[in-house]
C-alpha cells in the first residue's frame, strides 16, 4: 500500500457518522497545512454526498493508499471553531459514552455550525413603534383587542424589542405585528445582536447571608484555584442562589466568566432576571428554546469572551470559554441533564470532567441531591457544604400526610384537601396543586365490558384530552377522536378512568367558581413563552389556585403560595425502576418547597393510600438526608449504583423475537471475553412496544468503573459483526438513568 509522505499533508477529520473512528483527507486545494488548524470545521466529500467535519489532528501518513484519499472541499474556519479544551473534552467523552467521535464533536457545535454556515455574528430582527405609531389613540383599535393590547406595551417601551422578548408577552403575534405595519406604525430593522446586559443593578437589595450560607461562600472562594467538586446541600428555600452570586461575584473579579446550568428551559428566564439584577455584564443564554441563529450568536458571544457568564440547559456544557473559572450547576439531581437518545451524555459527569481538566471548582446544587452525589460527598471525593434551613425568617412548612383509604373523593380530591383550600383561599393566599398527569385523564374504559382504549402502537392507554375531544399517546404522540361507543360491545357508556390535570382543573372550577385557576402542564404550555407568561402572571399575585404536573415543581420562587397539595402521592411508591423510590422522594420533597417561601409559614398536603411508607414518613420529617441514607443502604445491599458501575445495550425491532435474539447473542459473545463484567438479561423493556416497534434490553456490571470500560471496549466492536445487527436498531448507554 503507498502512503501519504509527509509533504502532502494529511488531515483527521471528526466525520458526523455512525463509525466510531475519524477519516483521512488531503488538503483542499491551494491551502498550506499551517493553515488548517486543529477545531476548525471543513467540508468534505463522504459517500455520494458532503459533510462537515472538523479538524482532529495533522498526519504525516495514513494507513489508506494515496490514490484513495480525497482532498477536503473548502475550509470553513480560519482558527479552531472549537477550543483545544473543548475538543480534550470531546475526545473523553465520545470514549466514556462509546459514542461515535465525530458524532460527539458535532453535537458540541449550534445547529447552523454543523450545518456549515459562517462562524460569525448574524443581525436579529426587531420591532419598534415609531412617531405615528406613537400618536395612535386606544380607541382607534378598540374592535381589534389583540392589536390594540400590542401597541399598547411598544408605546410603553422605548426601545426595539426582539422576537424572544415578544414571545415573552404575547403568543401568536406575528401577524398582530404584521397589521401594526402594515399601517405604518412599526420600524422593523435588524440590529446587531449581543448579549443580555443588566439594564440596572442594584447592590442594596442582596440579602444579608446566614452563618450556614457564609460558610459555604468562604469554602467555594478559598476552592478557585484548583478543581474542586463541592455540593451545596440546602433545603428548598436556603438560599443557593445567593450562594451562587457570591461565587460568580469573586470569579468575575479575577476576570474569568462563569458557566451556569439549569436542567429545565423554564428555569432560565427567572434565573436570568436575577442574575442581571446582581451582575452588570453581559450574559449569554444557551437552551432549545432558542432559534438556531439566537443559539449561534450567544454560543460565538461566549467563546469570543464577551459574555462573562453562560446560563442554559445540558448541552451548554460543551460551550467553548476563554479561561473558565467555575461551573455551578442548580438542580445537579434532575434527569434531564442526563441525554436519554443518541449521544447519551450526563451534563453533570460531562461538567465534573470539564473542570478537572481546566483546574477550576465545580458546584453542585441541590434540596435533594442525587444518591451519587451524596455517596462522592461520603466517599471525600466531593466537598459537602450544606444550607440546612430556609434563609431570612421563612420557616420550614408544616407537612401532613392525608389518608384517604376508604375516603370519599370528589374527582380526586379528599374533603379534607378541599376544606384547606378554601381556608387558604379565605386568607387570600395561593394555592400549589400537585398531580403528575396532564391530560382530562389516564384513560377511557367501557363501563359495559371494561374496554379500555390503548394505543394501537405502544403497550400503553391512549390519554383522555377531553378539551379537544382527542385520545392521545404520550409516548409514540399517535391520537384519535374519542370513541363513540364501544369497538368491543357497541356500549356507549364511556367513561373516564382516572384524573388529570385537565379534569382536575374542571373539577375546581365548579367547586371554586370565583378564583382564578392557572393550569401549567406540557399541554398548556406548548405555544412558545407560555410558560414564562403563566410564571409571570402567578408571582404578580393572579391565580389563586395552581395546578400543574412537575413542571411547578422546580425552582421556582411563589412568594404567596401557602398551602402546597399533591394529589397522588402513590404513583412513583412501587415503580420497577429501582430510582423509582428517590425520584418520587425528590420530587414530593421539591413540590413542598413551594410552599411558605414568603412571610407565611407554608402547609403541604400529601394524599396517599401508603400513610404507613417509610419514605413518605421520612419526608414529613424533614429529613431527605435520613431518606437518601436509607435508599444507599438498600443500593448497597442489592449491589446497586452507586455502589456498582453499568450500562444498559437496548435493542428494538419491528418483530418481538429479533431484539432478544441480537441481545442473546451479544451476551454470549460477552461471556467469551476475559473483561470482567455481568451481563443480565434479555428482558423486555417496561413498555416492551413503543412506536410499533418492540424493544429489549442486556444490563451490564461491573464493581469497577474501569472494569466496565475495559470490557465495554473489547466488546462493542464485535457486536456489529453479529448477523443481526443490522436486524436491529441498538445503542448503548454508560451510566444509564432510566432502566426501561
Amino acid at each position: 500500500m503507498q502512503s501519504a509522505p509527509v509533504s502532502q499533508g494529511i488531515l483527521q477529520v471528526a466525520v458526523p457518522s455512525p463509525l466510531p473512528y475519524t477519516f483521512d483527507y488531503l488538503l483542499p486545494a491551494h491551502c498550506e497545512l499551517k493553515q488548517i488548524v486543529p477545531g476548525a470545521r471543513v467540508r468534505i466529500p463522504f459517500g455520494r454526498g458532503q459533510k462537515i467535519g472538523v479538524v482532529v489532528a495533522h498526519k504525516s501518513d495514513s494507513e489508506i493508499a494515496l490514490s484513495r484519499l480525497k482532498p477536503v472541499i473548502e475550509l470553513l474556519d480560519d482558527e479552531a471553531i472549537l477550543t483545544a479544551e473543548i475538543q480534550s473534552l470531546m475526545q473523553w467523552a465520545s470514549r466514556y459514552y462509546q459514542y461515535p467521535i465525530g458524532e460527539a464533536f458535532s453535537a458540541a457545535l449550534p445547529t447552523l455550525l454543523r450545518q456549515g454556515e459562517a462562524a460569525k455574528l448574524s443581525g436579529e430582527k426587531t420591532w419598534r413603534l415609531n412617531q405615528t405609531g406613537r400618536s395612535v389613540e386606544a380607541q382607534t383599535l378598540q374592535r381589534a383587542p389583540r392589536q390594540l393590547a400590542l401597541l399598547q406595551h411598544l408605546q410603553q417601551t422605548d426601545k426595539a424589542l426582539t422576537a424572544g422578548e415578544l414571545d415573552l408577552q404575547f403568543e401568536n403575534w406575528r401577524g398582530v405585528m404584521r397589521n401594526l405595519a402594515e399601517k405604518g406604525w412599526i420600524d422593523i430593522r435588524e440590529q446587531a445582536t449581543s448579549p443580555s446586559p443588566a439594564a440596572a443593578v442594584d447592590t442594596t437589595t442582596a440579602p444579608a447571608l446566614n452563618a450556614a450560607q457564609t460558610l459555604a461562600c468562604e469554602a467555594i472562594h478559598s476552592a478557585l484555584d484548583g478543581f474542586q467538586s463541592l455540593l451545596l446541600d440546602g433545603v428548598t428555600g436556603s438560599g443557593k442562589t445567593e450562594v451562587y452570586f457570591s461565587a460568580v461575584e469573586q470569579v468575575l473579579r479575577a476576570d474569568k466568566p462563569a458557566l451556569i446550568l439549569v436542567p429545565e428551559i423554564g428555569l432560565t428566564p427567572q434565573l436570568l432576571k436575577r442574575f442581571q439584577q446582581r451582575f452588570a455584564v453581559p450574559i449569554a443564554l444557551l437552551h432549545s428554546g432558542l432559534n438556531d441563529k439566537a443559539r449561534m450568536n450567544s454560543w460565538l458571544q461566549a467563546k469570543a469572551g464577551d459574555a462573562p457568564i453562560v446560563i442554559g440547559t445540558r448541552s451548554a456544557v460543551f460551550t467553548p470559554m476563554a479561561r473558565l473559572g467555575i461551573i455551578l450547576i442548580d438542580e445537579e439531581h434532575d434527569l434531564s441533564f442526563k441525554q436519554q437518545e443518541g449521544f447519551r451524555y450526563h451534563a453533570r459527569d460531562v461538567a465534573i470532567r470539564r473542570a478537572q481538566q481546566a483546574e477550576i471548582p465545580i458546584v453542585l446544587g441541590s434540596a435533594t441531591p442525587s444518591l451519587e452525589s451524596l455517596h462522592n460527598a461520603r466517599q471525600g471525593r466531593f466537598q459537602h457544604l450544606t444550607l440546612p434551613e430556609r434563609a431570612g425568617d421563612a420557616a420550614h412548612p408544616k407537612i401532613r400526610l392525608l389518608d384517604v383509604r376508604q375516603q370519599k373523593l370528589t374527582e380526586g380530591f379528599s374533603t379534607t384537601m378541599l376544606q384547606a383550600i378554601q381556608y387558604h383561599l379565605d386568607k387570600q393566599q395561593q394555592v400549589l396543586l400537585f398531580l403528575n398527569r396532564r391530560g382530562y385523564a389516564p384513560t377511557l374504559i367501557c363501563h359495559d365490558c371494561g374496554w379500555l382504549a390503548n394505543c394501537a402502537r405502544c403497550d400503553a392507554h391512549m390519554i383522555l384530552h377531553k378539551s379537544r375531544n382527542l385520545l392521545r399517546c404520550h409516548h409514540c404522540d399517535s391520537q384519535r377522536r374519542i370513541d363513540a361507543q364501544c369497538p368491543d360491545c357497541g356500549s356507549v357508556d364511556l367513561r373516564p378512568l382516572g384524573q388529570g390535570t385537565e379534569r382536575a382543573a374542571e373539577a375546581l372550577a365548579e367547586r371554586f367558581p370565583h378564583n382564578e385557576i392557572i393550569r401549567i402542564d406540557r399541554d398548556s404550555t406548548r405555544r412558545k413563552g407560555t410558560l414564562q407568561k403563566l410564571l409571570k402572571q402567578v408571582q404578580a399575585g393572579r391565580g389563586q389556585i395552581l395546578l400543574g404536573t412537575q413542571m411547578l415543581a422546580k425552582g421556582h420562587h411563589l412568594p404567596n403560595v401557602t398551602l402546597v397539595g399533591i394529589l397522588d402521592a402513590d404513583q412513583g411508591l412501587f415503580g420497577i425502576d429501582f430510582r423509582a423510590s428517590e425520584r418520587m422522594g425528590q420530587l414530593i420533597i421539591q413540590v413542598a418547597g413551594r410552599a411558605g417561601r414568603g412571610d407565611q409559614r407554608g402547609e403541604v398536603l400529601i394524599q396517599t393510600h401508603h400513610p404507613e411508607h417509610p419514605l413518605l414518613n421520612g419526608i414529613i420529617n424533614h429529613d431527605y438526608s435520613r431518606f437518601a441514607s436509607d435508599l444507599l443502604i438498600e443500593r448497597s445491599q442489592a449491589r446497586l449504583p452507586p455502589f456498582r458501575h453499568i450500562a444498559l445495550l437496548r435493542a428494538e425491532a419491528s418483530s418481538r423475537e429479533q431484539p432478544h435474539k441480537f441481545l442473546s447473542a451479544a451476551r454470549e459473545m460477552g461471556l467469551q471475553l476475559t473483561a470482567p463484567a455481568e451481563l443480565l438479561g434479555p428482558i423486555p423493556a417496561a413498555m416492551e412496544k413503543r412506536a410499533g416497534r418492540y424493544r429489549a434490553l442486556l444490563l451490564i456490571q461491573a464493581d469497577k468503573r474501569i472494569a466496565l470500560h475495559n470490557f465495554l471496549r473489547h466488546w462493542l466492536p464485535q457486536l456489529s459483526q453479529l448477523p443481526l445487527a443490522k436486524k436491529v436498531r441498538w445503542s448503548i448507554d454508560v451510566d444509564a438513568m432510566e432502566i426501561g
